[in-house]
């Protein structure tokens, strides 16, 4: 199941892929602040969005 984490100040893609990382690790990754506005990110989720991915599945 793919996840990406994006910050909710400025859009940037934090983590992008099909293993599960928790925030702590994706926090720990970027000192604590988003690399590219600089903002405090949250160690527990603000907002989580769940969107099915549509496969192509062949009879």
């Amino acid at each position: 199941m793919p996840q990406r984490v994006i910050c909710k100040n400025c859009g940037y893609v934090l983590y992008e892929g099909d293993d599960l990382k928790p925030p702590d690790e994706i926090l720990q990754r970027y000192n604590g602040k988003c690399p590219n506005c600089g903002k405090k990110l949250a160690l527990v989720p603000l907002q989580i969005n769940v969107i099915p991915v549509k496969k192509n599945i062949k009879p």
